[in-house]
């Protein structure tokens, strides 16, 4: 197959390399010249502007856009738009809410695919896990750059009409959440507790067997192995919470009680506020850092 791709930052080129290795064709751009010749260097075609890229492409045309969410999707996919019809395919791998994802599926000609990605930068390795919504046939002519892109076969599904991949996206995050705050009050309470412990340890040995072992409790031992048990100066200040906070406004309006994802919410919006202090946000901060590459605050000594 034969995909655009549009968007070349950390996700972007991971898209880029996966596809390639897995023997696709990829011509790639973006406004940064740096990383279209880095996708270059990782097999793709380059391509100087958006008109050059849809030159570059077959009658029948695969996009797939990881360019941030809002304004700069809607931009792309205007000035798309005029350049597609109804036998195009466009996949939006990036966070957008699924309502703007179902609104531009309804105005754009082409088929509309909008894909929640998961994973992060270990996904160059791994693969990501995607949760795709929109036409069955286009997720269909797409399955072998989702199986390139994905962990494999199982590391991605069509979850129902459009809007409902970036739905069950919101949700994960909204998970990832209450999850990332349920490690943080543990091992706080254990960095505070009765015992002089080394968390590393602790984290490690729960990671090899326990109830509770996860990806993410991996990077909670990574967290204490290269900032210390005392997490060293690593700030309480947690950035992020936009999904989180469509995860919560969706619960309301469907009258779904979320209290464990409201709260890791308004944890994040307390660690701005001035109520500081927590070893919990202290290391979800940390966290961020581990599964996205995130800029950790730290604090001024």
């Amino acid at each position: 197959m034969q995909l655009g791709v549009i968007g070349l930052g950390r996700m972007g080129q991971i898209v880029v390399e996966r596809t390639v290795a897995a023997g696709h064709e990829v011509v790639a751009f973006d406004l940064d010249a740096e990383a279209v010749a880095t996708a270059a260097d990782a097999g793709a075609t380059p391509a100087e502007s958006l008109p050059d890229l849809l030159s570059q492409l077959p009658e029948e045309k695969r996009l797939w856009l990881m360019v941030p969410s809002g304004d700069a999707v809607d931009a792309t996919v205007d000035e798309l738009d005029d350049h597609l019809d109804a036998d195009d395919v466009v996949v939006d791998g990036g966070n957008s809410h699924f309502e703007a994802s179902r609104r531009r599926a309804s105005r754009i000609e082409a088929a509309y695919l909008d894909c929640g990605t998961s994973g992060g930068p270990a996904g160059a390795d791994l693969g990501f896990s995607l949760m795709v919504g929109g036409p069955e046939w286009a997720y269909a002519e797409l399955e072998s750059v989702f199986d390139a892109v994905a962990t494999g076969p199982d590391g991605h599904a069509r979850m129902g009409p459009s809007g409902a991949g970036h739905y069950v996206k919101m949700v994960h995050n909204g998970v990832e959440y209450a999850l990332m705050q349920t490690y943080g009050e543990g091992f706080e309470l254990l960095a505070e507790g009765r015992y002089d412990l080394d968390l590393e340890a602790v984290a490690r040995t729960w990671n090899n067997g326990a109830v509770i072992r996860s990806w993410l409790l991996e990077l909670c031992e990574e967290a204490f192995r290269e900032e210390g048990t005392d997490l060293g100066d690593v700030d309480d200040h947690v950035a992020g919470g936009s999904t989180g906070t469509w995860t919560v406004q969706e619960a309301l309006e469907r009258e779904v009680p979320v209290p464990l994802i409201y709260q890791a919410l308004a944890e994040r919006f307390g660690s701005r506020s001035g109520d500081r202090g927590r070893f919990a946000r202290r290391l979800a901060n940390r966290l961020r850092y581990g599964f996205g590459r995130h800029e950790v605050a730290r604090r001024d000594e």
